[in-house]
């Protein structure tokens, strides 16, 4: 989790049970392709689920932390706090 995109997507996530691509996509202020690269190497590592599925007849790609996304995350939040404090 080293790239700065990779660290608002998980912040993002965090705070939520799953969010929709498009949401992700444009709180974190990136294109399509930089997202789906991120998620991509996310997904890879463990630290998040991807739903497909359809909302209103269209297609839809949710967001979410695994368990083991939230407790990585959670751990680093907590270093930055020691790092600060």
């Amino acid at each position: 989790m080293s790239h700065p995109v990779r660290y608002s997507i998980m912040a993002l996530l965090a705070a939520a049970d799953r969010a929709e691509f498009s949401f992700v996509r444009d709180h974190v202020e990136v294109s399509d392709s930089v997202l789906s690269k991120q998620m991509t190497a996310l997904q890879e590592a463990g630290y998040v689920k991807v739903h497909k599925g359809y909302f209103q007849n269209r297609p839809r790609t949710w967001l979410s932390l695994t368990r083991q996304g939230r407790q990585t995350f959670a751990r680093h939040l907590a270093a930055l706090r020691e790092i600060a404090s």
